[in-house]
């Protein structure tokens, strides 16, 4: 059976990514963070596992190499942000936005780099703030543009084994990190989309099914945006 690695793997994108990939006959091992997930899925574990913290990153890595020998979809998809202004920003706030973003999924593909097959797919999740500079946090802007170049280079350090990386780069999306916000500011949103709306997540597991699927998509930074900034 192919394995797979998804972080931030149990709810909004992540989950769906995940659920796609179960479908293709994938068993996931999914990372995630919060309240304990209960939801029961065959061919899925949901490892509770703080991104920010290296000694859990290790535990998780290790804890994967104890289940399986081999690794064929890697999907770093876990992020976060500290909603902060430029100058309020704390050092630990950005320490922890880049470990999540960045730093652990380095280790990560550095450590299960032995494991990975010919012809296996890297994926990332970018983010269209990491194009056009956020207009409320920069930091997280700066976290999804270091996930990008992270993705464009790694694809030297797989070359000749087939083995492809891509980021899909989202625009807005219809996940819970998004429900909380006020609807004077979804609209706001909304105006600056050529579709009007938020992305659903199934419209954006589409993206990773097609890199997945696709042998020849590589190193690209796939935008699913609806047309956003057509102003």
């Amino acid at each position: 059976m192919k394995t797979a690695v998804v972080t931030g793997g149990t709810s909004g994108m992540g989950l769906g990514v995940a659920k796609m990939l179960i479908e293709k006959g994938y068993y996931v091992f999914a990372t995630y963070v919060g309240p304990d997930f209960e939801d029961k899925m065959a061919n899925f574990e949901a490892c509770k596992i703080d991104q920010t913290c290296r000694d859990e990153v290790y535990r998780f890595v290790d804890y994967v190499k104890s289940r399986t020998d081999h690794l064929d979809c890697i999907v770093c998809n876990a992020g976060m942000t500290i909603r902060r202004s430029f100058t309020e920003m704390k050092d630990d706030e950005w320490d922890a936005m880049m470990e999540v973003a960045v730093n652990s999924h380095y280790i990560m593909l550095r450590e299960f780099f032995p494991m990975i097959p010919k012809g296996s797919r890297i994926l990332f999740t970018g983010s269209q703030m990491g194009i056009d500079p956020h207009a409320t946090v920069l930091a997280y802007g700066v976290t999804k543009a270091a996930v990008h170049a992270l993705c464009k280079n790694l694809v030297k350090e797989f070359e000749g084994t087939g083995t492809t990386v891509n980021a899909i780069v989202p625009g807005f999306v219809d996940t819970p990190w998004q429900a909380a916000k006020p609807d004077e500011i979804k609209q706001n949103i909304y105006k600056k989309t050529a579709i009007h709306r938020f992305a659903s997540v199934d419209e954006i597991v589409d993206a990773f099914r097609f890199c997945i699927d696709n042998p020849f998509v590589n190193g690209s930074l796939i935008e699913v945006n609806g047309g956003y900034c057509y102003k």
